[in-house]
């Protein structure tokens, strides 16, 4: 459950309010004046702070200026006697949540407790769904008849019945991303966050900064203290997607923030605890990266608890139609289209293909598919499955009579995209490698994969 910090002075006060909360279930921190409190602050995340006004070594407000620098997310609900209410109209301008006079009425404070804590709720999944909305999802529901996909399901109901960490391994596209959602659903960290970070996508010097946060002052620039995803995935699951790219000097942090769930953040010397289970997934063979002294082994052992392996679309030949037509459904809702449907030639095409992009692949073939299709019935010609495949003239990808500005756009758009596959592919998801063919730097290209809507998961 939350962890609360309680901040009074009086002894019988401070226990009766830390009964009260822990029968309702809340884990409790309590600390009898301000400085106590300040330090708590600074050592472990909460998610609300109930503070006296009246404090020894301090006051409520210096409790109140913690909270707000420690995270600025977390309601503060002063304590004050009837007399004072000019000092919780103070703190409340200072943004404190709420207040409540003594002697304290313990029905009244549960219930502010709770709206407070609803609210900071509210808020982080604002923060969080803003990060996912800027990324298109997969399908909101895991789909797939074939048998080996369904052993990787039940293997993921399995694991969600504990905390273990859990490895997905599986070829980019396969839908890692998709899966470690249905098992944060499924577990009993349902309620908490879910916070995945692409490792692949970030420059190495940023990536710290992503998983931990910083503190003022920690760079030119920081001018304020940065919450990173650990702390935001407190109660939840933290998705390392991509971690056979993460550079091998944050590998050790990572490493103890799943054996001891402990980090510090960047130019921080507080050692912060939180409660997360951290799932990874990777498309590399990590056992190989280890003998190549690119990954470290004992990470490796600690993340591979209980691995689940997904199969590639081109095993799984039996639900590339159902697939195929979940997403035309979908995109054809997206776009106002009315019904379409796949013709037999437009099938045989996607069984046919080898889908060397996994299910991604697959979803964008479908939504690029309902956007040059102008009737209601996808042609062989919508799908751009490429010239081995039997793939589409020009003529059938872009409409030639539009300004030859908008022609030679779309079509160098799309040579783009292509090459860039192409690189990906023969490079076997070697970005440093890839980029090199393509005359392009490594972060060039991530941002051009990223923009494609190529990302690996």
């Amino acid at each position: 459950m939350a962890d609360i910090l309680v901040v009074e002075d009086k002894e019988s006060l401070r226990t009766m309010l830390r009964k009260t909360l822990e029968a309702r279930g809340y884990a409790v921190e309590e600390a009898g004046d301000a400085y106590g409190a300040r330090r708590l602050l600074t050592s472990r995340p909460f998610l609300l702070a109930l503070t006296d006004l009246r404090l020894p070594a301090g006051s409520g407000f210096d409790v109140l200026r913690a909270a707000a620098e420690a995270d600025a997310q977390m309601p503060v609900i002063v304590m004050t006697a009837f007399g004072t209410i000019e000092e919780a109209v103070r703190a409340m301008k200072e943004g404190a949540a709420d207040f409540l006079t003594k002697p304290v009425d313990t029905e009244h404070l549960l219930l502010l407790l709770e709206r407070a804590i609803d609210r900071r709720r509210m808020m982080t999944d604002y923060v969080l769904l803003k990060e996912d909305f800027q990324r298109r999802f997969s399908l909101p529901r895991v789909m797939g008849e074939d048998p080996g996909f369904k052993e990787a399901m039940m293997s993921l109901q399995r694991a969600a019945a504990t905390d273990a960490t859990v490895l997905l391994l599986g070829e980019s596209g396969t839908g890692k991303e998709l899966l470690c959602r249905a098992l944060h659903q499924l577990s009993a960290r349902a309620k908490g966050p879910f916070v995945a970070i692409n490792c692949a996508a970030i420059p190495d010097a940023l990536l710290e900064n992503e998983l931990f946060g910083h503190e003022k002052g920690a760079f030119t620039g920081a001018v304020g203290r940065k919450v990173g995803k650990a702390e935001l995935a407190h109660h939840g699951t933290l998705f390392l997607d991509e971690i056979g790219d993460m550079p091998l000097l944050l590998q050790g942090k990572i490493l103890r923030l799943v054996q001891e769930k402990q980090f510090e953040r960047v130019g921080g010397v507080q050692t912060l605890t939180v409660d997360v289970r951290v799932v990874a997934a990777t498309n590399r063979d990590l056992q190989q990266a280890v003998a190549q002294r690119a990954f470290r082994e004992d990470l490796f052992f600690r993340l591979s608890v209980f691995p689940i392996e997904i199969p590639p679309l081109r095993r799984r030949r039996g639900d590339v139609l159902p697939l195929a037509e979940a997403f035309l459904d979908r995109y054809a809702r997206e776009m106002g289209r009315r019904q379409m449907r796949l013709s037999e030639e437009a099938r045989q095409a996607l069984l046919e293909h080898s889908w060397p992009g996994n299910v991604r692949e697959l979803q964008n073939c479908l939504e690029r598919a309902v956007i040059l299709c102008d009737g209601s019935e996808i042609g062989k010609g919508h799908l751009r499955l490429g010239p081995s495949e039997g793939g589409p003239a020009l003529s059938d990808l872009i409409d030639l009579r539009l300004p030859l500005s908008e022609v030679t756009g779309r079509a160098a758009s799309m040579a783009e995209e292509e090459a860039i596959r192409l690189a990906l592919r023969e490079c076997r998801d070697d970005r440093a490698a890839a980029a090199a063919r393509l005359g392009i730097s490594p972060a060039a290209l991530s941002r051009r994969v990223k923009a494609l809507g190529l990302e690996e998961g």
